[in-house]
């Protein structure tokens, strides 16, 4: 019996931890002569459909086996509506938070889909595979609905049709409790034959979530439950020696527990190869005072934090079963040292969240200076606390996955699209890091979200969110916005130029300069500050890998409106491209 398990990702950099995860451990629990042959094949949405089909069907698979979420879910349906055009004998289900949870929907509108797994696949799929292969396969029995309904019902935690029509839940399984039982998803990393590449590899250290959010699926397992640290600092010891760039924690809140979580810091601190980034998404209000003291410690590279403050209004976060101590968490977030990335979200769409509170939660969370800011627009999802209140409070959302809200009682549609927009430039112009010293500027004079809705305006009547735009587009565009539509008195647009050109200057080295830019340059000038700076070693190659320039304020200062004066500077790159 050959088992195929395949996975759809967002793209080709990410992995599939929780296929990986079950074929591993089937693999590792079936007897070895069973005759089961495994298979895990990892797709994009952004693959073309015949493509998948055809890699799937020369597997010649009598089981495919998929994981779906909000993402893939409409590639997954098309799929499975086609593979058994090829593969007419095979067995075809699904699991995964987006089916898992919605499964009377899909199998009742796919009729090529045999069953689903609910909730956690391990143990449910090894015993599914053993007893079909034991029943059906060994025997060379064709899988007739009644054989294949026979297995099924005598499995926990699935989801199939009797008699072709009514659909059937057999029972819930008991969760996984010895953590320790699993086995590690990426065994390709111990072989001597695995090449670095650029992928980011998931991992989990618990499963279950304390806390309530009604927006989020992990509210419903409470059960939290966790892998021995011993387990852990072997798993990661595995990335680490195999020098992979990302591992993202997918713990649904990594900050539970004190001791041990710190514990993992300070093995990953200890034993850090140089190389590889380690990702958790933290609560960042409950970090304890020993937490943020060992933070300090820590260089750059090495973590990176993903904090989920979703809205400052506190009348919306008691909503959504979330704490209103914003006070605490600011208070943390700003202990957390700079050598730490920190990519802080916002839910746009929450209850009791009209336009004007999402501006506050908006200038909230940038008065923290993110590194990055990441607009989420709510996912009514099935199974949550949410997908209730949206539907008795006049919510209005896509039909479809992945289910993201359209209209609230407090917001329209209109104004839904406009943070969209609002998306779009809060990405170009901050997430970016590439007018850094302009927004800075700007940022500590008048509101972020002030700023963000007159430049949207701007773009708007510009046509400029129409297409995707190289970064030229937008220094350009915001010259023009400063020098044309800017009405913030405070701002001194003299400064702004000089921060804007300086901004451009730091991209690296250009074969030539756009016609908005005033370009102060003194070959003679340029040569003497190399000679100066002992930069003079190469001639070709030392004007090749620096630039200079002459400014009204010395921009290269913390505070350059304080310092309004001549400036020259001589900017180093460290190759020809940043």
């Amino acid at each position: 019996m050959k088992v195929h398990f395949a996975a759809v990702n967002a793209s080709y950099m990410h992995t599939c931890l929780a296929i990986r995860s079950i074929e591993s451990f089937v693999r590792a629990n079936l007897p070895s002569q069973s005759g089961i042959e495994l298979s895990c094949g990892e797709y994009t949405i952004n693959e073309p459909h015949g493509e998948i089909i055809r890699k799937i069907a020369q597997t010649h698979a009598d089981i495919v086996l998929f994981s779906t979420y909000i993402w893939n879910a409409e590639v997954c349906k098309n799929l499975i509506s086609d593979i058994k055009k090829v593969l007419s004998c095979s067995l075809v289900g699904a699991g995964g938070p987006e089916f898992g949870y919605a499964a009377e929907k899909y199998l009742s509108t796919l009729s090529d889909l045999d069953f689903i797994i609910s909730g956690e696949g391990e143990q449910t799929v090894l015993e599914l595979l053993s007893k079909l292969n034991r029943n059906i396969f060994l025997e060379n029995k064709t899988a007739s609905s009644k054989d294949f309904a026979e297995v099924l019902k005598t499995v926990s935690g699935v989801y199939y049709r009797q008699n072709s029509e009514k659909i059937v839940f057999t029972s819930p399984r008991q969760l996984i409790e010895n953590l320790d039982s699993l086995t590690f998803g990426y065994p390709e990393l111990l072989t001597d034959c695995f090449e670095q590449d650029n992928k980011i590899y998931y991992y989990e250290s618990s499963r279950g979530c304390p806390y309530s959010c009604s927006y989020c699926l992990s509210s419903i397992d409470k059960s939290v439950r966790f892998k021995s640290t011993e387990k852990v600092f072997s798993e990661l010891k595995i990335f680490l020696d195999a020098n992979v760039k990302l591992v993202k924690f997918v713990d649904r809140t990594y900050n539970i527990n004190p001791e041990r979580y710190i514990s993992i810091w300070k093995y990953i601190l200890k034993n850090h190869n140089g190389k590889t980034m380690f990702h958790f998404e933290i609560e960042a209000e409950y970090l304890s005072k020993e937490a943020l003291e060992f933070l300090q410690t820590v260089p750059c590279n090495v973590m990176q934090f993903e904090v989920g403050v979703q809205s400052s209004n506190k009348k919306t976060l008691r909503a959504i079963n979330r704490s209103d101590n914003i006070e605490k968490l600011a208070e943390n977030i700003k202990q957390i040292p700079k050598t730490i990335h920190q990519h802080l979200d916002l839910i746009a769409g929450l209850p009791y969240e009209d336009l004007s509170s999402f501006e506050k939660s908006f200038d909230f969370v940038m008065s923290l200076r993110p590194d990055a800011l990441q607009f989420g627009f709510l996912k009514v999802l099935n199974g949550t606390l949410m997908h209730k209140y949206a539907s008795e409070n006049d919510y209005k959302w896509q039909t479809n996955a992945v289910y993201e809200t359209l209209s609230t009682p407090f917001m329209s549609f209109d104004e839904m699209m406009f943070l969209k927009d609002i998306e779009v430039l809060v990405d170009e112009f901050w997430n970016k890091h590439i007018f850094d010293n302009t927004v800075k500027y700007v940022f500590d004079n008048i509101s972020p979200f002030a700023f963000f809705e007159s430049i949207c305006n701007f773009a708007k009547q510009k046509g400029s969110l129409n297409q995707a735009r190289k970064d030229y587009y937008w220094f350009e565009f915001l010259n023009e916005y400063f020098s044309k539509f800017n009405s913030f008195e405070k701002l001194d647009l003299l400064l702004i130029s000089n921060l804007l050109r300086y901004d451009f200057v730091l991209t690296g080295k250009k074969g030539g300069f756009p016609s908005w830019y005033d370009h102060r340059y003194d070959k003679e000038r340029h040569r003497i500050l190399l000679e100066q700076k002992g930069l003079l070693h190469s001639t070709r190659l030392a004007f090749a890998l620096t630039e200079y320039e002459v400014f009204d304020f010395d921009v290269s200062k913390e505070v350059p409106s304080e310092n309004k004066k001549t400036t020259e500077l001589l900017i180093k790159y460290e190759s020809q491209k940043r």
